[in-house]
Protein backbone atom coordinates (compact mmCIF):
# COMPACT_ATOMS: atom_id res chain seq x y z
CA UNK A 1 0.00 0.00 0.00
CA UNK A 2 1.33 3.42 -0.94
CA UNK A 3 2.01 6.09 1.71
CA UNK A 4 0.24 9.42 1.16
CA UNK A 5 2.51 12.24 0.08
CA UNK A 6 1.78 14.43 3.15
CA UNK A 7 2.94 11.53 5.43
CA UNK A 8 6.20 11.36 3.48
CA UNK A 9 6.66 15.08 3.94
CA UNK A 10 5.88 14.80 7.66
CA UNK A 11 8.40 11.94 8.05
CA UNK A 12 11.02 13.87 6.14
CA UNK A 13 10.43 16.97 8.27
CA UNK A 14 10.63 14.91 11.45
CA UNK A 15 13.89 13.35 10.30
CA UNK A 16 15.32 16.79 9.49
CA UNK A 17 14.29 18.16 12.89
CA UNK A 18 15.87 15.15 14.60
CA UNK A 19 19.12 15.63 12.74
CA UNK A 20 19.13 19.34 13.52
CA UNK A 21 18.48 18.60 17.18
CA UNK A 22 21.29 16.07 17.33
CA UNK A 23 23.62 18.53 15.60
CA UNK A 24 22.72 21.27 18.08
CA UNK A 25 23.32 18.96 21.04
CA UNK A 26 26.67 17.91 19.62
CA UNK A 27 27.51 21.55 19.00
CA UNK A 28 26.61 22.50 22.56
CA UNK A 29 28.77 19.75 24.06
CA UNK A 30 31.60 20.60 21.67
CA UNK A 31 31.68 24.28 22.58
CA UNK A 32 35.11 25.09 23.97
CA UNK A 33 35.69 25.66 27.63
CA UNK A 34 37.78 28.67 28.64
CA UNK A 35 40.48 28.87 31.30
CA UNK A 36 41.82 32.42 31.46
CA UNK A 37 44.95 32.74 33.60
CA UNK A 38 46.19 36.26 34.35
CA UNK A 39 49.09 37.37 36.54
CA UNK A 40 49.33 40.82 38.08
CA UNK A 41 52.24 43.03 36.86
CA UNK A 42 54.40 40.83 34.58
CA UNK A 43 56.34 42.17 31.60
CA UNK A 44 56.66 40.33 28.29
CA UNK A 45 60.22 39.09 28.64
CA UNK A 46 59.79 37.29 31.95
CA UNK A 47 58.92 33.76 30.89
CA UNK A 48 61.21 30.98 29.80
CA UNK A 49 59.65 30.79 26.35
CA UNK A 50 60.15 34.53 25.85
CA UNK A 51 63.84 34.31 26.61
CA UNK A 52 64.46 35.08 30.27
CA UNK A 53 67.43 32.93 31.40
CA UNK A 54 66.50 32.75 35.09
CA UNK A 55 62.74 32.44 35.57
CA UNK A 56 61.19 28.96 35.38
CA UNK A 57 57.75 28.90 33.76
CA UNK A 58 57.04 25.35 32.55
CA UNK A 59 53.26 25.89 32.37
CA UNK A 60 53.51 29.02 30.20
CA UNK A 61 56.17 27.35 28.07
CA UNK A 62 53.97 24.30 27.53
CA UNK A 63 50.95 26.38 26.48
CA UNK A 64 53.20 28.32 24.11
CA UNK A 65 54.83 25.24 22.54
CA UNK A 66 51.52 23.38 22.14
CA UNK A 67 49.56 26.42 21.00
CA UNK A 68 50.44 29.97 20.03
CA UNK A 69 53.09 32.29 21.48
CA UNK A 70 52.40 35.96 20.81
CA UNK A 71 55.45 38.22 20.66
CA UNK A 72 53.52 41.46 20.09
CA UNK A 73 50.73 41.34 22.68
CA UNK A 74 49.92 44.56 24.53
CA UNK A 75 47.58 45.49 27.33
CA UNK A 76 45.06 48.23 26.61
CA UNK A 77 46.20 50.20 29.66
CA UNK A 78 49.22 49.59 31.93
CA UNK A 79 47.13 49.81 35.11
CA UNK A 80 45.13 47.03 36.79
CA UNK A 81 41.46 48.03 36.75
CA UNK A 82 41.34 49.64 33.29
CA UNK A 83 43.27 46.76 31.71
CA UNK A 84 40.90 44.20 33.22
CA UNK A 85 37.88 46.26 32.18
CA UNK A 86 39.15 46.29 28.59
CA UNK A 87 39.71 42.53 28.67
CA UNK A 88 36.19 41.86 29.94
CA UNK A 89 34.37 44.30 27.66
CA UNK A 90 36.41 44.03 24.47
CA UNK A 91 36.69 47.82 24.36
CA UNK A 92 39.43 50.43 24.62
CA UNK A 93 39.47 52.26 27.95
CA UNK A 94 38.49 55.62 26.42
CA UNK A 95 35.11 54.07 25.58
CA UNK A 96 34.44 52.91 29.17
CA UNK A 97 33.88 56.16 31.11
CA UNK A 98 34.76 55.57 34.83
CA UNK A 99 36.36 52.23 34.01
CA UNK A 100 39.18 54.11 32.30
CA UNK A 101 40.48 54.87 35.82
CA UNK A 102 41.89 52.53 38.45
CA UNK A 103 40.06 52.41 41.83
CA UNK A 104 36.83 53.21 40.02
CA UNK A 105 33.94 51.07 38.78
CA UNK A 106 32.80 49.21 35.66
CA UNK A 107 29.33 50.47 34.69
CA UNK A 108 26.82 47.68 34.12
CA UNK A 109 25.81 49.13 30.75
CA UNK A 110 29.06 47.80 29.29
CA UNK A 111 28.58 44.16 28.25
CA UNK A 112 31.24 41.62 29.23
CA UNK A 113 32.16 38.35 27.56
CA UNK A 114 31.43 36.54 30.84
CA UNK A 115 27.86 37.81 30.89
CA UNK A 116 27.31 36.89 27.27
CA UNK A 117 28.68 33.38 27.81
CA UNK A 118 26.50 32.91 30.86
CA UNK A 119 23.44 33.85 28.77
CA UNK A 120 24.54 31.17 26.29
CA UNK A 121 24.56 28.51 29.01
CA UNK A 122 28.17 28.60 30.19
CA UNK A 123 29.02 28.14 33.85
CA UNK A 124 31.21 31.08 34.89
CA UNK A 125 33.54 31.53 37.85
CA UNK A 126 36.68 33.25 39.07
CA UNK A 127 39.29 33.14 41.80
CA UNK A 128 41.90 35.52 43.19
CA UNK A 129 42.29 38.91 41.56
CA UNK A 130 39.44 39.24 39.10
CA UNK A 131 38.08 42.66 38.11
CA UNK A 132 39.89 44.88 40.60
CA UNK A 133 40.56 47.27 42.27
CA UNK A 134 37.46 49.39 42.66
CA UNK A 135 33.83 49.28 43.78
CA UNK A 136 31.08 47.43 41.94
CA UNK A 137 27.99 49.08 43.44
CA UNK A 138 28.44 52.57 41.92
CA UNK A 139 28.46 50.92 38.50
CA UNK A 140 25.23 49.06 39.16
CA UNK A 141 26.83 45.63 39.67
CA UNK A 142 26.46 43.25 42.59
CA UNK A 143 28.85 40.53 41.40
CA UNK A 144 32.42 40.67 40.13
CA UNK A 145 32.28 40.99 36.32
CA UNK A 146 34.78 38.13 35.94
CA UNK A 147 32.29 35.79 37.61
CA UNK A 148 31.25 34.47 41.02
CA UNK A 149 34.34 34.19 43.23
CA UNK A 150 35.66 30.87 44.54
CA UNK A 151 37.85 31.57 47.57
CA UNK A 152 37.57 28.61 49.92
CA UNK A 153 40.98 26.98 49.47
CA UNK A 154 44.14 28.39 51.06
CA UNK A 155 47.84 27.54 51.25
CA UNK A 156 50.78 28.32 53.48
CA UNK A 157 52.66 30.85 51.29
CA UNK A 158 56.36 30.15 50.70
CA UNK A 159 57.29 33.83 51.20
CA UNK A 160 55.82 37.02 52.58
CA UNK A 161 54.09 39.00 49.86
CA UNK A 162 52.55 35.88 48.29
CA UNK A 163 48.88 35.56 49.15
CA UNK A 164 47.54 32.49 50.92
CA UNK A 165 44.92 31.85 48.23
CA UNK A 166 45.09 28.42 46.62
CA UNK A 167 44.06 29.62 43.17
CA UNK A 168 44.33 26.18 41.56
CA UNK A 169 42.51 24.56 44.47
CA UNK A 170 39.63 27.00 44.01
CA UNK A 171 39.52 26.14 40.31
CA UNK A 172 39.25 22.48 41.35
CA UNK A 173 36.30 23.36 43.58
CA UNK A 174 34.66 25.16 40.66
CA UNK A 175 35.15 22.13 38.42
CA UNK A 176 33.32 19.86 40.87
CA UNK A 177 30.21 21.98 40.20
CA UNK A 178 30.43 21.78 36.40
CA UNK A 179 27.99 19.26 34.90
CA UNK A 180 29.27 16.71 32.39
CA UNK A 181 27.41 18.38 29.51
CA UNK A 182 28.13 21.94 30.62
CA UNK A 183 30.68 24.31 29.09
CA UNK A 184 32.57 26.59 31.46
CA UNK A 185 34.55 29.81 31.56
CA UNK A 186 36.90 30.41 34.50
CA UNK A 187 39.12 33.38 35.40
CA UNK A 188 42.22 32.37 37.39
CA UNK A 189 43.82 35.62 38.51
CA UNK A 190 46.74 35.76 40.90
CA UNK A 191 47.88 38.82 42.81
CA UNK A 192 51.45 37.81 42.08
CA UNK A 193 53.87 39.30 41.06
CA UNK A 194 52.28 42.51 42.40
CA UNK A 195 54.37 44.08 45.15
CA UNK A 196 55.40 43.68 47.88
CA UNK A 197 58.11 40.96 47.77
CA UNK A 198 60.02 39.29 50.55
CA UNK A 199 63.54 40.70 50.21
CA UNK A 200 66.04 37.99 49.34
CA UNK A 201 63.47 35.41 48.22
CA UNK A 202 65.14 35.21 44.82
CA UNK A 203 68.50 34.36 46.31
CA UNK A 204 66.82 31.98 48.78
CA UNK A 205 65.40 29.97 45.84
CA UNK A 206 68.84 29.65 44.28
CA UNK A 207 68.71 32.37 41.66
CA UNK A 208 72.14 33.50 40.44
CA UNK A 209 72.11 37.30 40.52
CA UNK A 210 74.88 37.42 37.92
CA UNK A 211 72.45 35.85 35.42
CA UNK A 212 69.66 38.39 36.00
CA UNK A 213 68.99 40.52 32.92
CA UNK A 214 68.70 44.15 34.03
CA UNK A 215 66.68 46.32 31.61
CA UNK A 216 68.69 49.29 30.36
CA UNK A 217 66.34 51.75 32.09
CA UNK A 218 67.44 50.47 35.55
CA UNK A 219 70.85 50.88 37.21
CA UNK A 220 72.84 47.64 37.08
CA UNK A 221 73.37 47.22 40.80
CA UNK A 222 73.21 44.11 43.01
CA UNK A 223 70.27 45.60 44.91
CA UNK A 224 68.33 45.99 41.64
CA UNK A 225 69.29 42.49 40.53
CA UNK A 226 68.02 41.08 43.81
CA UNK A 227 64.77 43.06 43.45
CA UNK A 228 64.22 41.56 40.00
CA UNK A 229 65.01 38.07 41.32
CA UNK A 230 62.37 38.48 44.03
CA UNK A 231 59.88 39.52 41.34
CA UNK A 232 60.71 36.38 39.33
CA UNK A 233 59.91 34.20 42.36
CA UNK A 234 56.33 35.46 42.32
CA UNK A 235 56.01 34.85 38.57
CA UNK A 236 57.03 31.26 39.25
CA UNK A 237 54.29 31.01 41.90
CA UNK A 238 51.72 32.12 39.31
CA UNK A 239 53.06 29.60 36.82
CA UNK A 240 52.80 26.79 39.37
CA UNK A 241 49.12 27.58 39.86
CA UNK A 242 48.55 27.55 36.09
CA UNK A 243 50.28 24.18 35.85
CA UNK A 244 48.07 22.68 38.54
CA UNK A 245 44.94 24.00 36.83
CA UNK A 246 46.05 22.44 33.55
CA UNK A 247 46.62 19.12 35.33
CA UNK A 248 43.07 19.31 36.69
CA UNK A 249 41.71 19.65 33.16
CA UNK A 250 43.95 16.89 31.88
CA UNK A 251 42.80 14.35 34.45
CA UNK A 252 39.19 15.10 33.48
CA UNK A 253 39.90 14.68 29.77
CA UNK A 254 38.87 18.29 29.08
CA UNK A 255 42.18 19.89 28.21
CA UNK A 256 42.10 19.66 24.43
CA UNK A 257 38.70 21.33 24.11
CA UNK A 258 39.61 24.11 26.53
CA UNK A 259 40.99 27.44 25.38
CA UNK A 260 43.82 28.00 27.86
CA UNK A 261 45.11 31.57 27.93
CA UNK A 262 48.11 32.67 30.00
CA UNK A 263 48.93 36.38 30.18
CA UNK A 264 49.28 39.40 32.50
CA UNK A 265 47.30 42.58 32.93
CA UNK A 266 50.35 44.84 32.28
CA UNK A 267 54.06 45.17 32.96
CA UNK A 268 56.35 44.88 35.97
CA UNK A 269 56.02 47.16 39.05
CA UNK A 270 59.26 49.04 38.50
CA UNK A 271 60.10 52.61 37.41
CA UNK A 272 59.30 53.44 33.74
CA UNK A 273 57.34 50.20 33.51
CA UNK A 274 53.90 49.75 35.12
CA UNK A 275 51.71 52.87 34.65
CA UNK A 276 53.69 53.92 31.57
CA UNK A 277 53.12 53.30 27.86
CA UNK A 278 56.65 52.03 27.23
CA UNK A 279 57.17 48.34 26.49
CA UNK A 280 58.08 47.42 30.07
CA UNK A 281 54.66 48.70 31.08
CA UNK A 282 52.46 47.62 28.20
CA UNK A 283 53.97 44.62 26.39
CA UNK A 284 52.80 41.41 28.04
CA UNK A 285 53.33 37.66 27.72
CA UNK A 286 50.53 35.85 25.92
CA UNK A 287 50.20 32.15 25.08
CA UNK A 288 47.03 30.37 23.96
CA UNK A 289 46.45 26.62 23.69
CA UNK A 290 43.41 25.01 22.06
CA UNK A 291 44.20 21.86 20.02
CA UNK A 292 40.58 21.51 18.86
CA UNK A 293 40.53 25.03 17.42
CA UNK A 294 44.07 26.14 16.50
CA UNK A 295 45.56 25.21 13.17
CA UNK A 296 49.29 24.43 13.07
CA UNK A 297 49.97 24.74 16.81
CA UNK A 298 53.46 25.63 17.94
CA UNK A 299 53.47 28.85 15.91
CA UNK A 300 55.06 32.10 17.01
CA UNK A 301 52.60 34.89 16.18
CA UNK A 302 54.15 38.25 15.32
CA UNK A 303 50.82 39.97 14.61
CA UNK A 304 49.98 42.82 16.99
CA UNK A 305 47.09 42.21 19.37
CA UNK A 306 45.58 43.97 22.37
CA UNK A 307 44.23 41.97 25.30
CA UNK A 308 40.78 43.43 24.62
CA UNK A 309 40.77 41.22 21.49
CA UNK A 310 40.22 38.22 23.78
CA UNK A 311 36.56 39.08 24.54
CA UNK A 312 35.23 38.78 20.96
CA UNK A 313 37.56 35.81 20.43
CA UNK A 314 36.02 33.87 23.31
CA UNK A 315 32.51 34.69 22.10
CA UNK A 316 33.21 33.74 18.49
CA UNK A 317 34.80 30.47 19.58
CA UNK A 318 31.65 29.69 21.59
CA UNK A 319 29.38 30.51 18.66
CA UNK A 320 28.07 33.65 20.36
CA UNK A 321 27.80 36.90 18.44
CA UNK A 322 29.74 39.67 20.21
CA UNK A 323 27.65 42.70 21.21
CA UNK A 324 27.96 45.58 18.76
CA UNK A 325 29.59 47.77 21.44
CA UNK A 326 32.67 45.52 21.48
CA UNK A 327 35.18 47.40 19.35
CA UNK A 328 38.08 44.93 19.64
CA UNK A 329 38.88 42.38 16.97
CA UNK A 330 38.49 38.61 17.28
CA UNK A 331 41.61 36.49 16.87
CA UNK A 332 39.81 33.55 15.29
CA UNK A 333 41.57 34.24 11.99
CA UNK A 334 44.92 33.90 13.79
CA UNK A 335 43.72 30.60 15.27
CA UNK A 336 42.86 29.32 11.79
CA UNK A 337 46.20 30.59 10.43
CA UNK A 338 44.31 32.61 7.84
CA UNK A 339 44.47 36.30 8.73
CA UNK A 340 42.18 38.33 6.53
CA UNK A 341 43.81 41.66 7.36
CA UNK A 342 47.35 42.20 8.59
CA UNK A 343 47.60 43.33 12.21
CA UNK A 344 50.54 45.69 12.40
CA UNK A 345 49.80 47.93 15.38
CA UNK A 346 48.60 47.96 18.97
CA UNK A 347 47.02 50.90 20.79
CA UNK A 348 47.58 51.73 24.45
CA UNK A 349 46.16 54.40 26.76
CA UNK A 350 46.30 55.89 30.24
CA UNK A 351 44.00 58.17 32.14
CA UNK A 352 44.09 58.32 35.94
CA UNK A 353 46.19 55.77 37.79
CA UNK A 354 46.42 56.62 41.50
CA UNK A 355 46.01 60.34 40.83
CA UNK A 356 49.24 61.35 42.54
CA UNK A 357 49.13 64.95 41.38
CA UNK A 358 47.50 68.11 42.71
CA UNK A 359 43.74 67.58 42.78
CA UNK A 360 44.09 63.83 42.16
CA UNK A 361 44.39 64.31 38.42
CA UNK A 362 45.67 61.75 35.96
CA UNK A 363 48.19 61.74 33.14
CA UNK A 364 46.16 61.26 29.96
CA UNK A 365 48.13 59.81 27.08
CA UNK A 366 47.69 57.55 24.07
CA UNK A 367 50.16 55.45 22.08
CA UNK A 368 50.53 53.42 18.92
CA UNK A 369 53.13 50.65 18.82
CA UNK A 370 54.29 49.05 15.55
CA UNK A 371 57.20 46.75 14.79
CA UNK A 372 59.44 49.74 14.12
CA UNK A 373 58.19 52.63 16.27
CA UNK A 374 56.46 53.65 19.46
CA UNK A 375 54.66 56.99 19.29
CA UNK A 376 53.12 58.57 22.41
CA UNK A 377 50.93 61.66 22.67
CA UNK A 378 50.75 63.23 26.14
CA UNK A 379 47.68 65.45 26.50
CA UNK A 380 48.86 67.19 29.68
CA UNK A 381 52.67 67.47 29.49
CA UNK A 382 52.75 70.06 32.30
CA UNK A 383 51.77 67.33 34.78
CA UNK A 384 54.19 64.93 36.44
CA UNK A 385 53.93 61.61 34.53
CA UNK A 386 55.16 59.46 37.44
CA UNK A 387 53.25 61.50 40.00
CA UNK A 388 54.31 64.62 41.83
CA UNK A 389 57.51 64.61 43.93
CA UNK A 390 55.32 66.11 46.66
CA UNK A 391 53.83 63.14 48.60
CA UNK A 392 51.12 65.27 50.22
CA UNK A 393 49.18 65.49 46.93
CA UNK A 394 49.23 61.71 46.41
CA UNK A 395 46.59 59.24 47.59
CA UNK A 396 49.43 56.88 48.47
CA UNK A 397 51.40 59.52 50.42
CA UNK A 398 54.63 58.78 48.56
CA UNK A 399 56.69 60.82 46.09
CA UNK A 400 56.28 59.92 42.40
CA UNK A 401 53.35 57.86 43.60
CA UNK A 402 52.36 56.37 40.25
CA UNK A 403 55.48 54.20 40.65
CA UNK A 404 55.15 51.47 43.28
CA UNK A 405 57.53 51.68 46.23
CA UNK A 406 60.46 49.30 45.77
CA UNK A 407 64.19 48.91 46.44
CA UNK A 408 64.84 49.83 42.80
CA UNK A 409 62.79 53.02 43.02
CA UNK A 410 64.41 54.04 46.31
CA UNK A 411 67.88 53.43 44.89
CA UNK A 412 67.15 55.55 41.83
CA UNK A 413 65.75 58.37 43.94
CA UNK A 414 68.58 58.29 46.50
CA UNK A 415 71.28 58.36 43.82
CA UNK A 416 69.52 60.55 41.28
CA UNK A 417 72.58 62.85 41.11
CA UNK A 418 75.08 60.03 40.68
CA UNK A 419 76.76 59.48 37.31
CA UNK A 420 75.08 56.55 35.57
CA UNK A 421 71.87 56.93 37.56
CA UNK A 422 70.90 60.57 36.96
CA UNK A 423 69.79 60.03 33.37
CA UNK A 424 67.79 56.92 34.31
CA UNK A 425 66.11 58.73 37.20
CA UNK A 426 65.13 61.57 34.88
CA UNK A 427 63.62 59.09 32.42
CA UNK A 428 61.70 57.41 35.24
CA UNK A 429 60.48 60.41 37.22
CA UNK A 430 60.97 63.53 35.11
CA UNK A 431 58.62 65.57 32.95
CA UNK A 432 57.88 64.49 29.38
CA UNK A 433 57.11 66.47 26.22
CA UNK A 434 53.79 66.39 24.41
CA UNK A 435 55.04 63.97 21.76
CA UNK A 436 57.43 61.03 22.01
CA UNK A 437 58.80 58.88 19.20
CA UNK A 438 61.11 55.90 19.62
CA UNK A 439 62.88 53.78 17.00
CA UNK A 440 62.34 50.26 18.32
CA UNK A 441 65.07 48.61 16.25
CA UNK A 442 67.76 51.09 17.33
CA UNK A 443 66.37 51.82 20.79
CA UNK A 444 64.45 48.78 22.11
CA UNK A 445 64.17 50.22 25.64
CA UNK A 446 62.72 53.54 24.36
CA UNK A 447 65.28 55.85 25.96
CA UNK A 448 66.00 58.30 23.12
CA UNK A 449 63.03 60.47 22.17
CA UNK A 450 63.18 61.33 18.44
CA UNK A 451 60.12 63.58 18.34
CA UNK A 452 61.24 66.80 16.67
CA UNK A 453 64.56 65.31 15.53
CA UNK A 454 65.80 66.01 12.01
CA UNK A 455 65.09 63.17 9.63
CA UNK A 456 62.09 61.88 11.59
CA UNK A 457 59.55 64.58 10.78
CA UNK A 458 57.65 62.47 8.26
CA UNK A 459 57.63 59.39 10.47
CA UNK A 460 56.39 61.42 13.43
CA UNK A 461 53.55 62.89 11.36
CA UNK A 462 52.65 59.48 9.97
CA UNK A 463 52.44 57.93 13.43
CA UNK A 464 50.56 60.92 14.86
CA UNK A 465 48.01 60.82 12.05
CA UNK A 466 47.53 57.09 12.31
CA UNK A 467 46.98 57.26 16.06
CA UNK A 468 44.55 60.14 15.70
CA UNK A 469 42.60 58.31 13.00
CA UNK A 470 42.23 55.24 15.19
CA UNK A 471 41.12 57.31 18.17
CA UNK A 472 38.58 59.14 16.02
CA UNK A 473 37.27 55.90 14.52
CA UNK A 474 36.80 54.41 17.99
CA UNK A 475 35.25 57.63 19.34
CA UNK A 476 37.84 58.72 21.88
CA UNK A 477 36.34 61.84 23.54
CA UNK A 478 39.78 63.43 23.68
CA UNK A 479 39.70 63.54 19.88
CA UNK A 480 36.03 63.69 18.88
CA UNK A 481 34.76 65.61 21.92
CA UNK A 482 32.26 64.61 24.57
CA UNK A 483 32.42 63.71 28.23
CA UNK A 484 35.98 63.67 29.59
CA UNK A 485 35.53 63.30 33.34
CA UNK A 486 38.48 61.04 34.13
CA UNK A 487 40.09 63.71 36.32
CA UNK A 488 36.87 64.04 38.33
CA UNK A 489 35.37 60.57 38.71
CA UNK A 490 35.29 59.34 42.33
CA UNK A 491 38.41 57.58 43.61
CA UNK A 492 37.48 54.48 45.61
CA UNK A 493 40.98 53.51 46.66
CA UNK A 494 42.36 53.86 50.13
CA UNK A 495 43.36 57.46 50.81
CA UNK A 496 46.58 57.50 52.81
CA UNK A 497 47.02 61.25 53.20
CA UNK A 498 44.74 63.17 55.54
CA UNK A 499 42.73 65.72 53.64
CA UNK A 500 43.61 64.36 50.18
CA UNK A 501 40.72 64.54 47.76
CA UNK A 502 39.92 64.57 44.08
CA UNK A 503 39.18 68.06 42.74
CA UNK A 504 35.45 68.48 42.19
CA UNK A 505 34.33 68.83 38.62
CA UNK A 506 34.13 72.56 37.86
CA UNK A 507 30.57 73.83 37.70
CA UNK A 508 29.57 74.72 34.17
CA UNK A 509 32.53 73.04 32.55
CA UNK A 510 31.97 72.71 28.83
CA UNK A 511 33.26 69.84 26.72
CA UNK A 512 33.92 70.22 23.02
Amino acid sequence: MSIPLFHCLRLSLSAILLLVGLFCLQGASARPNILFCISDDQSYRHTGANGDPVVKTPAFDRVASEGLRFIHAFCDAPTCGPSRSAILTGQSIWRLEEAGNIHSTLPAKFATYTEELRKAGYKVGATGKAWSPGRLEPGGRTENPAGPLYEGKTIDPPFDGIRNIDYAGNFEDFMTEVDADESFCFWLGTSEPHRFYEAGSGVATGKDLSQIVVPAVFPDDELVRSDIADYLVEIEHFDTMVGRAIESLEKRGLLDNTIVVVTSDHGMPFPRAKASLYDLGSRVPLAIRWPDGIESPGRVVDSFVNLSDLAPTFLNAAGVKPPSMMSARSMMDIFSNDETTHRDAAFIAMERHDGCRAGGKGYPCRAIRTADYLYIYNFEPARWPAGSPDPTVCARAIPFGEVDSSPTKTYMMDYSNRYGVAHLAELAFGMRPREELYDIKKDPHQMNNLAGAMGYEDRQKEMRDRLRTHLADTKDPRIVGGKMDWDYYPYYGRIRTEGWKVDPKPVGRQYP
